[in-house]
C-alpha cells in the first residue's frame, strides 16, 4: 500500500465518523484500497471517492431510490428512520430492489396520510397501519 492511499484512507475514514457515514460500498472501496487490492478502475473511484468526501460526502441513495439509505450491517433508512433490514448480498439483488421499490411506495403512502414511516406501519401492519379508524 502506498503512503498517498493509506493518508487517503485515514481522511476518508476520519472526515466520515470513522466510516459511519458511508454507504456500505464505499466503506469495501476503502478497505480494498488499504489491503491493495483496487486495479486502476477501483484506484480512480477511490481517489474520487476521496474528493466526493473533501467536499462534503452524501451518502447515495439505496438503489437509488430517493429518501433510501442502507448501513454497514443492512438496516434500511428512509429519511434517516429505520424501516426495515435487508441481509447482504441479496439488498443488492434484484428482489432487494423490487422489495425497497415496495418499501418506499408504502412509506410514501403513510406520510401522505400523516403517519410516521417505520417497521411497524410499512411492514408487520400494513395495510392496517393506513385505514382512516373511524369514529
Amino acid at each position: 500500500m502506498s503512503q498517498s492511499i493509506a493518508k487517503i484512507a485515514i481522511d476518508i475514514i476520519c472526515r466520515t465518523n470513522d466510516g459511519d457515514d458511508l454507504a456500505p460500498e464505499h466503506l469495501k472501496l476503502v478497505e480494498n484500497a488499504v489491503n491493495g487490492f483496487l486495479n486502476e478502475n477501483g484506484k480512480v473511484e477511490f481517489y474520487r471517492l476521496h474528493k466526493m468526501v473533501k467536499a462534503g460526502y452524501k451518502k447515495p441513495w439505496f438503489h437509488g431510490i430517493e429518501n433510501f439509505t442502507i448501513d454497514h450491517v443492512g438496516y434500511v433508512y428512509w429519511k434517516g428512520k429505520r424501516v426495515e433490514h435487508y441481509n447482504f448480498p441479496w439488498a443488492y439483488s434484484e428482489d432487494g430492489y423490487t422489495q425497497a421499490l415496495e418499501l418506499a411506495r408504502r412509506c410514501k403512502i403513510l406520510e401522505g396520510r400523516g403517519i410516521e414511516p417505520s417497521s411497524r406501519t410499512a411492514i408487520w401492519k400494513w395495510p392496517q397501519s393506513i385505514r382512516v379508524k373511524r369514529r
